[in-house]
């Protein structure tokens, strides 16, 4: 008797029955109107109501297996809005869908369902969901469970209201592409966590972030096997490719109250556009971002770029840990300081911020970690910090105030590759700075190339630091508060010198000057390293017609010697080919064996004393006598 009635409330509502025993539903739009097509073994739990091309079914709570819901055809007025306590699938098969009289509900698609839903988006199929004007919608595609996105089609949102696609808990990608033209709130916005296997999202003409993930509750569970029960707020990007254009205010590119976890091969664009703004219920300027995180992020793979237009923007942030051991990663930031204290706004503050409270001010960065708290007047707790093990990272700044990278906590670097053109410090750390490994090249053109309030201490790798001259550094420690510098290993080249009262516990050169846009190169032992010199002013700030700055230091685990000219032939290329290490150098024949004698053969010692680069008139040939280079004269 219950299935007889529900079929004939089906077909008062203009809907047949399909012939066949199954579980499926067939809606198709077409026009003014739609057709639903219900599944025999399904009829009897479905309760089926229709105004024009707007669907509405209720699932019943005795289900005995999952319903699938397949959506296809076009409509200028439709919707589709589904309710029920079971875990069911919808298909998107060629579906253009606009809801315009917001009739159930003013989202297209409108999942009133707290369980598991498998949105397939049909391989080979283009679909396209536009929302009503006006409702109360949270999204033109809302689940209110969890979203699992799956097959290999496109799907096209604009959201009207709020946001173009948003899940009440977590949501999952997997090979399908998600095109978002345009949102009143965020592109992509869900709860829980949100993971991307693979597939594509683009994203565009948000009116706030392109992708955000929140907590469900009010305490993070923390990441949980198999992500099972978990309210994480955590972002979890492996693979598949994500571009997102953000030009509204304060925007992120990519959000999470939780941890971000980027690992894989994924490749990952987003620009930022939008100026700063005042947060009047923190008390603070806020600024957009490209990638953000309330908590750590981790990058293990992937290829990043991230760029920030808008003042105050920054490439990358988050108020823990930064933790980085693989990937490339590309940030540039190109926008001003910018300044508001809730009754005046300036897009490009040039003004001293050390004399106005730091909540009137968001400064352009291109990657930030860690929080630094004012407890009392001068009194300051630090917490998160930075480590880079692996990787590639390139900073490009030129804002006010726009530092390369910045920990508010400390700062340890063991591996990978970094480069760095900054405005301000090109690396900053409010604690202590640490270098074992990797290669590091930071520039600043009107601040210091590497500066911490806390010690630096240089303990590997190769460290070639520029300062803008003048009271500015290449290497700086907050001596004021009793900090130094300690050179303890690696290689290390400052153009523009070393904080006055810096230990070295190796082997060091200096010198007064060093010439803008030359090559030199630095033998150690059997070692070499051929660096080029930028543009640099006299008394402050690269960038001027050349000249000489206020020093070169260089401290290597033997002895270093210096040459004019790259004399490194074999070499591999660092810093964008400002660099060589390794590798022979050009040879000069040894007079009485034949032999070519390499690494370095224009710096040249007599017992060991150092001669200079300068080839004596009766020089006849060189050779090798205890592992030392010595030249013959006549």
């Amino acid at each position: 008797m219950k299935k007889f009635l529900v079929s004939i409330m089906a077909l008062a509502c203009g809907v047949a029955a399909m012939a066949q025993s199954d579980y499926g539903v067939n809606v198709v739009y077409n026009g003014d109107t739609a057709t639903v097509s219900v599944g025999d073994s399904a009829a009897q739990y479905l309760t089926v109501s229709q105004q024009g091309a707007h669907v509405s079914i209720a699932q019943g709570s005795d289900l005995a297996s999952e319903i699938t819901y397949n959506l296809s055809g076009s409509s200028t007025d439709g919707g589709f809005y589904m309710s029920g306590s079971y875990k069911a699938t919808i298909e998107l098969n060629g579906l253009t869908l606009t809801n315009s009289s917001a009739v159930y509900s003013g989202a297209a698609v409108h999942i009133q369902n707290g369980k598991r839903i498998n949105v397939k988006v049909i391989t080979g199929t283009e679909n396209t969901l536009v929302d009503a004007a006006s409702g109360s919608q949270k999204g033109c595609l809302y689940v209110k469970g969890h979203a699992e996105f799956k097959q290999q089609g496109t799907l096209n949102v604009v959201g009207n209201v709020k946001h173009a696609i948003k899940a009440g808990e977590y949501i999952s990608l997997k090979n399908a592409t998600l095109n978002v033209t345009s949102a009143v709130g965020d592109g992509i916005s869900c709860n829980q966590y949100f993971l991307m296997e693979s597939g594509t999202i683009n994203i565009s003409g948000t009116e706030d972030d392109g992708i955000q993930c929140d907590l469900d509750g009010d305490a993070s569970t923390g990441e949980a096997v198999d992500h099972e029960d978990e309210d994480s707020g955590n972002i979890y990007i492996e693979g598949g490719n994500i571009t997102v254009n953000c030009a509204a205010i304060a925007a992120k590119g990519i959000k999470a109250a939780g941890d971000i976890f980027i690992s894989g091969e994924p490749v990952i664009n987003v620009t930022t556009s939008g100026k700063g703004t005042w947060d009047e219920d923190d008390g603070e300027t806020k600024a957009a971002c490209g990638i953000s995180s309330d908590r750590n992020i981790d990058i293990s793979g992937g290829t990043l770029t991230l760029t920030a237009t808008g003042s105050g923007g920054k490439g990358m942030k988050c108020d823990s840990i930064l933790t980085i051991s693989g990937g490339d990663i590309t940030v540039s930031t190109s926008g001003g300081l910018y300044y508001n204290d809730g009754s005046n706004e300036n897009t490009n503050y040039n003004g001293n911020t050390d004399r106005i409270s730091s909540n009137y001010y968001s400064s352009p960065k291109g990657i930030k970690a860690g929080l630094k708290t004012e407890v009392s007047n001068n009194s300051y707790t630090y917490s998160g910090g930075m480590v880079i093990s692996g990787g590639k990272v390139k900073v490009t700044t030129s804002g006010r105030n726009a530092e390369g990278i910045e920990s508010k906590n400390y700062l340890n670097i063991s591996g990978g590759e970094i480069y760095i053109n900054a405005y301000d410090d090109g690396i900053n750390s409010a604690q202590d700075l640490t270098i074992t490994g990797g290669y590091i090249y930071s520039r600043s053109s009107n601040n210091d190339g590497i500066d911490a309030n806390g010690n630096v201490y240089l303990n590997g790798g190769l460290v070639y630091a520029i300062g803008s001259g003048g009271a500015e550094n290449a290497i700086d420690a907050n001596s004021e508060e009793g900090k130094k510098v300690y050179v303890n290993g690696g290689i290390v080249i400052a153009v523009g010198g070393v904080e006055n009262g810096a230990t070295y516990n190796q082997p060091k050169i200096q010198q007064s000057s060093v010439s803008s846009n030359t090559w030199y190169t630095v033998t150690y032992g059997d070692n070499s390293i051929a660096f080029k010199t930028p543009t640099i002013s006299t008394g402050g700030g690269h960038g001027g017609p050349g000249g000489n700055s206020s020093g070169l230091v260089i401290s290597a685990p033997s002895t270093p010697s210096l040459a004019t000219g790259n004399n490194v032939t074999d070499g591999t290329s660092h810093f964008e080919d400002n660099c060589y290490v390794g590798g022979g150098s050009v040879g000069i024949d040894d007079v009485e064996t034949g032999q070519q004698i390499v690494n370095d053969p224009r710096v040249f010692t007599i017992d060991g004393r150092y001669l200079g680069t300068e080839v004596p008139a009766d020089f006849r040939g060189v050779y090798l006598q205890n592992g030392k280079k010595h030249i013959k004269l006549q």
